[in-house]
Order: C-alpha cells, then structure tokens, then sequence
C-alpha cells in the first residue's frame, strides 16, 4: 500500500467541491479519519458552515449537503 502524497488545506477543499455532485447541490461523503488527516475538523466544520451547507456525521463518514436546503429526519 503506497502512501499518499499530502494534501494541502486549499487542494482538499478544492477537490471536495469540484466533484459534479457538489456544484450539482448533491450529496457527498467523505471518512472521518481523512478529515481530520488532511485538514481537521474544525477546518472542515467552517468550510461547510461557510457555504451555508449542512453536515451530518454516522458510522465514521461525513455526510455533506451541498445545498442550503432544509434537513428533515423521517425516522
């Protein structure tokens, strides 16, 4: 297994909102470990609640909304 190269804060931000589906207003994910790997969790936190998107955290993944769209839990 070969190691990745790191990233910087402005480079995983830029992929992260790059892919289709979040300039699509989509949903993505992303796991924990590599947040807080290559940018932190706080970072992370402001970035998304900077775009006004919305987060969820379960099973060691990030969920992002990359919308500003209200969330409503069904169950």
């Amino acid at each position: 297994m070969s190691a990745l190269p790191p990233l910087s804060q402005d480079q995983f931000f830029g992929e992260l909102f790059a892919s289709k589906a979040a300039r699509d207003g989509a949903v993505i994910r992303r796991q924990v470990r590599d947040v807080e790997r290559y940018v932190g969790r706080a970072a992370f936190m402001a970035e998304i609640r900077r775009r006004g998107f919305s987060l969820v955290e379960n099973a060691g993944q990030f969920v992002i909304f990359c919308n500003r769209g209200p969330l409503r839990r069904l169950l």
